[in-house]
């Protein structure tokens, strides 16, 4: 079967000059767009009957390319979707969602062309993104959710990930805490690049280290028998920590777990401060867990906007913008065992 690479060759075109003059996100002149008919006819490559009037029409629908099947729609994930969604309602546009794997880029790119979608959101990105590369070569528009290992020139928006993890160290080393844990996604997420995996492990390690400590970081598969396992390792650890950093939404109700069935304070003798998650998701534990709350309705907001204007025909932004995680009090982080009162304003005990 011929693909637009074939039909780009025997133009004697570039791949991303095939995509402007099937979808008309740039102005092709008649007699290249003539070539490319010509080849497109001759090799029976088939864009369909809706990607041949893109020039003169668009779809009105926004694909949200999200492996839903691997990953599950969790409540923060949701946050952001229903925030895009209505985002793109009040500019005349559907927002659906495309459950497409990262090695699925082709197929991607070949429904945008095929006149599916105006643009697409790319979620769940990795250092290096297939979805990406494929896209930005092909011309369509496009914006991360997330950011790829260079985003030069790259449209994105994504969580501070550093900000984030040191704020979240500030406020527990400002309780006293001295030794804490970080239990991160999984050995499998780092082994995919999965890019959150490594921002927020090299932003925790940093922020422990310029307060003069050693950080300690698990990778732990997403379930609640991990974290359990995870507890169960870091509550043998000398010196035990005092406080866990989580980033995994469905293995820290697993620590939490643990530390109960094991007679351990919440958070009178452990701390428990969960990362880049929701109010929603903290409200399922008990206790209720303090959180630094994920920017997903913000994200969702602002990606849209960021690919409309690229639909529009405006250049992506030079750099990403990063929106960091705001604090919400809980029940779950509390002072040192063997701490100073906490100071005015810092978050009590249940």
């Amino acid at each position: 079967m011929a693909t637009m690479q074939d039909v780009a060759r025997l133009a004697g075109v570039s791949l991303s000059t095939v995509s402007y003059a099937l979808s008309g996100h740039r102005t092709v002149s008649a007699a290249t767009r003539e070539r490319i008919v010509s080849a497109m006819e001759e090799l029976g490559y088939q864009p369909n009957a809706m990607a041949r009037g893109l020039a003169s029409r668009r779809s009105r629908v926004l694909a949200l390319v999200y492996p839903a099947a691997e990953r599950g729609l969790g409540g923060t994930v949701a946050e952001f979707v229903s925030a895009a969604a209505e985002a793109a309602r009040e500019k005349g546009h559907h927002l659906v969602l495309w459950p497409f794997r990262t090695d699925q880029a082709d197929e991607v790119r070949d429904l945008v062309l095929q006149g599916m979608a105006d643009g697409v959101l790319v979620m769940e990105v990795t250092l290096d993104d297939p979805r990406v590369t494929t896209l930005r070569d092909a011309g369509v528009p496009f914006t991360m959710i997330g950011r790829t290992r260079d985003v030069a020139g790259l449209p994105s928006v994504d969580v501070d990930f550093e900000r984030t993890t040191r704020e979240a160290v500030d406020h527990l080393v400002g309780l006293g805490h001295r030794h804490l844990a970080f239990v991160n996604h999984s050995e499998a997420t780092a082994a995919e690049g999965y890019a959150p995996t490594f921002r927020a492990e090299e932003g925790f390690a940093a922020a422990v280290r310029a307060h003069g400590l050693e950080p300690v970081v698990r990778r732990v598969d997403e379930s609640p028998q991990a974290g359990r396992e995870a507890a169960a390792e870091l509550l043998d650890r000398s010196p035990r920590p005092t406080a866990v950093v989580t980033m995994n939404e469905i293995a820290t109700f697993g620590v939490v777990a643990e530390l109960q069935q094991r007679g351990i304070g919440v958070p009178d003798e452990m701390s428990v401060l969960a990362i880049v998650t929701s109010p929603g998701v903290a409200d399922m534990s008990n206790p209720p867990l303090t959180t630094m709350h994920s920017p997903g309705a913000d994200l969702g907001r602002l990606a849209v906007a960021t690919l409309l204007s690229q639909v529009a025909g405006d250049p992506p932004p030079a750099a990403a913008t990063l929106i960091p995680c705001t604090l919400e009090p809980g029940r779950s982080v509390g002072p040192a065992p063997g701490a100073p009162p906490a100071p005015a304003g810092a978050e009590p005990h249940p």
